[in-house]
C-alpha cells in the first residue's frame, strides 16, 4: 500500500518524490482500516482539501484516503502514536460463506465465547508478551507491552475481539488470538497461557493465526490535529 500512495502522491506533486511514512506496518494479507501516514507536499500544493479528492481518483479501488488534514511541521505519524487499536474476527460455523473468504479466520466448531472472555482478561494490563511473539531477526530488548483493553462480542457465527493498547510487538496480536481459540476450543489451558506470559517455553509458542482475520482498525495520538 506504501508504494501505491507514494506514487500516486509524485504523480500528483508534479513528478517530484514525495516519501510517505506510515504509523507501522501490517503483515502480508492484513487489512488496514485505520492505517495513518504522514508526507511533506509541496508548498503550492499544500491544502488538505486538494489532496483528498487527486489522491481517491489516481488511485486504485482496493485503497481509499479517508480524510487528509494539515500537521505540524514536527508530526510523525509513527512517532507521535500513543496506542493501536487492532480487530480480529472469527467466523464460527461449519461452512464459511464465500464473501467471507479471506476477511476472517473459519474456525470450526465447537468454540466457547466465555472461555475467551476469560483468557481476554487475562491478557489486560502490562505483561512481558515475549512468549507471544515471534522474532524478526532482532530480539526485541523490551518486550512489555500494555494492553488496555480486549473486548469479545459475538455477532451470530461472527466473533470480533478487539485489542487496544500501546504498543504491539511482531505478530502479537495473531499469536494471542491463536492461544485464545485453543483455550476456547479446549485444547490448551489458562495454566499454559500463564505459563508463557511467565516467560515458559511452550511448543505452542509459534502458532500465529492466519492474516486474514486481522484488521488495524486505529491509531490513537494525544489530540487531533486540526485541518487546514
Amino acid at each position: 500500500m506504501q508504494d501505491v500512495l507514494q506514487e500516486a502522491l509524485t504523480r500528483i506533486g508534479g513528478g517530484r518524490k514525495i516519501s510517505l511514512h506510515g504509523s507501522g506496518r501490517t503483515d502480508a494479507g492484513v487489512h488496514a482500516l485505520g492505517q495513518v501516514a504522514h508526507a511533506d507536499v509541496p508548498e503550492g500544493r499544500s491544502a488538505a482539501r486538494f489532496w483528498l479528492p487527486a489522491l481517491n481518483a489516481v488511485l486504485p479501488a482496493q485503497v481509499r484516503v479517508l480524510s487528509c488534514v494539515r500537521v505540524a511541521d514536527d508530526f510523525h505519524a509513527r512517532f507521535f502514536a500513543t496506542g493501536k487499536v487492532y480487530e480480529y474476527l472469527l467466523w464460527v460455523a461449519a461452512v464459511l460463506p464465500p464473501h467471507r473468504a479471506g476477511r476472517c479466520w473459519h474456525v470450526k466448531p465447537p468454540l466457547d465465547p466465555s472461555l475467551l472472555r476469560l483468557a481476554a482478561r487475562l491478557f489486560t494490563g502490562k505483561h512481558d508478551f515475549r512468549g507471544f511473539s515471534a522474532n524478526r531477526g532482532t530480539p526485541v530488548a523490551d518486550a512489555s507491552r500494555t494492553i488496555r483493553r480486549v473486548s469479545v462480542r459475538c455477532e451470530g457465527p461472527m466473533i470480533r475481539l478487539c485489542f487496544e493498547g500501546e504498543g504491539f510487538l511482531y505478530k502479537m496480536v495473531r499469536m494471542l488470538v491463536a492461544a485464545m481459540v485453543r483455550v476456547a476450543q479446549d485444547r490448551s489451558t489458562f495454566d499454559d497461557l500463564r505459563a508463557r506470559l511467565a516467560g515458559q517455553e511452550s511448543p505452542l509458542r509459534r502458532e500465529v493465526a492466519p492474516p486474514d482475520g486481522l484488521y488495524l482498525a486505529a491509531v490513537r495520538y494525544p489530540r487531533r490535529p486540526q485541518s487546514g
